[in-house]
């Protein structure tokens, strides 16, 4: 049977200089849903590239004394690096200096000429350099550019526009009735509200004022404005011929099923660019999604701040997986991420290191210790249900998976996976196979035991390939576990039993030391002397809380409240609330449900399987609908940072708070 088509793009990377981790974060999202959708079956094409025309570029050669072609070789040749240091799968990297797409480029605006869509008249107005993008005196906000808020420079020249106008109602009427056109949600408002109802205004699609870029053929003085250049290597980099036929698999692969791009290029994407295939009239991609933007500390990246991070040297210092593990795990659906190196390393530690490569670790070792590295399925089960209830989860993952991929939010899908892990974690609790051990007559119930970590183990780092593909092989090498293929994600026990685990198991992710960590990258990077004199007057003079003093208890108002460690089983977000998850949460012999306004901060999914303190006896209450049997506890910063309050040590649920 032939394989369903899935062709996906990133933005191509604007080859001004090397991308930081923010930029990079598109391509290695790209690639988990591309590597997804092949395990899925599809015949993915998936391409990326450099957009590499524009007054930008040119200024820039100026001023490092070369020709522009020669700092785009450089500049394009950095960002393939990266891109492929980073593992993606990408099957065709484009520049819009090949010939192929000049010369289309210029095919295709002489053709929207000849038809009217295009016509020369003179701009008069505001130019933002760095986003290539002409405003009226309205469009400025504080008389910067409304989308990077540099300062703008008036420009008065010929140019050639097109009527964008003309096109405006059949794009409203496409959007209206192709709700999955632009995602999330969010961004289609955001287009239709204050773009495209308020009434668009023609394009300028050409300049006299730099020279490099594609010339307009017929007009030589002219060169076509970059985003009419560079949005149309989605079609060029598959052949699309302007007044021809095209390749092969240009007719296999378009209409796109997915532009992936940034929050801050959604406008160009999703009026110019369907505007322009209109024009055309070939059909438009199927779905431009918006991503948000990966945050260092409180901003976005930028080289003038000092605040950038880059993806060779995140990789330097934790490995290239756990970097695409964690742009990937901890960027929202719609709201902007944060990458921090502290942040890093609190991930690496608690996820990578503790849930997963302890997990896989220990596993190994306890088969080779009781077993001799032999793992055997014999049948003898559990009377708790517990082997039953770790066998469900592990065949509900990739449903799930599949369920977060196709809307792609990938960073659940990716929770979804440790959730399987997690509940491995809590089976070895369970079962506790060193007590096992000790009973001969129980010898069988610990292969089962075992056996049944292995195969799901082995089932949750094959789905953890799109992801984190190295981490995924290496765990299935040390497993000995050979790839099923999704198809057979349904059955458990496909595991050959009596196969053997590697007598050498390797640690997937070592502990980081925070304190190190820092250390090492002020080596790399030292602060300048200026900011060093600050931060030592601040270390001298640090910040106080004004803490308000509630009134005065005595201990014996103390005495009444009843504290204790609750572990919590489940936990889900609350519909009807933009704030609250609602948590099952175990003390000791019993089950409460819980209500805790900390969404955001906490996921559902992440605060499974934590140990956290309770204030037991609180009269419930009513909060969205539901019942409220007791509060979790959390500390609070001055900037509103929340903190579970959790134990030092491993207490089990119940125990006593004093």
């Amino acid at each position: 049977m032939e394989k369903k088509k899935y062709y996906i793009t990133t933005a191509i990377a604007y080859a001004s200089g090397k991308p930081h981790i923010g930029n990079t974060y598109e391509i290695v999202l790209a690639d988990a849903i591309a590597r997804f959708r092949r395990a899925q079956g599809y015949d993915v094409f998936f391409q990326t590239g450099t957009d590499e025309h524009g007054q930008k570029i040119e200024l820039k050669a100026v001023e490092k004394g070369v020709t522009p072609k020669e700092f785009v070789d450089e500049a394009a040749g950095e960002i393939k690096r990266i891109w492929d240091l980073m593992n993606t799968s990408y099957d065709k990297f484009i520049r819009t200096t090949d010939d192929y797409h000049e010369k289309q480029v210029q095919k295709i605006f002489k053709k929207l000429y000849d038809q009217g869509d295009i016509y020369k008249g003179s701009y008069e107005g505001w130019y933002c350099t760095p986003c290539e993008s002409f405003w009226t005196e309205s469009q400025l906000e504080d008389g910067k550019c409304p989308d990077c808020g540099r300062p703008v420079k008036k420009a008065q020249e010929e140019a050639y526009f097109f009527k964008m106008s003309k096109y405006a109602d059949r794009l409203i009427e496409h959007i209206n009735t192709h709700p999955e056109f632009i995602q999330p949600v969010s961004r289609k408002n955001e287009m239709m509200n204050n773009f495209l109802l308020p009434g668009l205004q023609d394009l300028c699609v050409s300049r006299t004022s730099f020279k490099w870029g594609i010339p307009v053929d017929f007009d030589p003085k002219h060169v076509v404005y970059v985003w009419l250049d560079a949005l149309t290597n989605y079609i060029t980099g598959i052949g699309y011929d302007c007044g021809g036929e095209g390749t092969e698999q240009f007719k296999k692969d378009w209409p796109a099923d997915l532009h992936l791009i940034g929050k801050d290029i959604i406008r160009f994407h999703t009026i110019y660019w369907p505007i322009f295939l209109m024009a055309l009239d070939v059909p438009l991609p199927k779905q431009v999604f918006g991503h948000p933007w990966l945050l260092q500390g409180d901003g976005k990246m930028s080289k003038s701040k000092g605040n950038v991070l880059y993806a060779d040297e995140l990789a330097d210092f934790f490995g290239v997986d756990a970097v695409r593990y964690f742009v990937l795990h901890e960027m929202p659906f719609e709201n902007d991420g944060v990458i921090s190196w502290e942040l890093m390393v609190e991930r690496l530690n608690s996820d990578l290191a503790n849930t997963l490569g302890n997990l896989v670790n220990r596993t190994i070792s306890m088969s080779n210790k009781y077993f001799g590295g032999e793992v055997r399925s014999t049948g003898v089960t559990d009377e708790e249900g517990v082997d039953a209830d770790l066998k469900a989860v592990a065949l509900e993952t990739l449903a799930k998976c599949t369920g977060r991929m196709d809307q792609l939010r990938v960073a659940d899908a990716i929770s979804d996976i440790f959730t399987l892990f997690k509940r491995c974690n809590k089976y070895i609790d369970e079962t506790m196979p060193w007590a096992l051990a000790k009973d001969e007559a129980k010898k069988d119930r610990l292969a089962e035991v075992l056996y049944n970590l292995v195969e799901s183990i082995a089932i949750g780092a094959e789905l953890l390939e799109s992801f984190m593909p190295e981490t995924s092989a290496r765990i299935l090498s040390q497993l000995g576990a050979a790839k099923r293929g999704f198809d057979a994600m349904d059955r458990f026990g496909l595991y050959p039993s009596g196969n053997k685990v590697t007598d050498k198991p390797e640690i997937l992710f070592a502990r980081m030391d925070l304190k190190e960590v820092l250390a090492k990258v002020e080596e790399l990077h030292p602060a300048p002397k200026e900011e060093t004199e600050a931060a030592q007057d601040k270390k001298e003079e640090p910040e106080e809380i004004e803490l308000a003093i509630r009134d005065e208890i005595t201990y014996d108002d103390f005495g009444k409240l009843q504290f204790a460690v609750g572990e919590i089983l489940s936990c889900e977000e609350v519909k009807k609330s933009r704030k609250l998850l609602c948590s099952q949460v175990k003390i000791g012999n019993t089950v409460r449900q819980i209500l805790s306004g900390i969404k955001g901060p906490y996921s559902a999914q992440e605060m499974v399987g934590k140990k956290v303190m309770v204030l037991v006896n609180l009269k419930p209450a009513k909060m969205a609908g539901l019942t409220s049997e007791g509060m979790i506890l959390c500390a609070e910063g001055p900037d509103g940072t929340l903190a579970l309050m959790t134990p030092e040590k491993d207490l089990p649920s119940g125990s006593g708070i004093s």
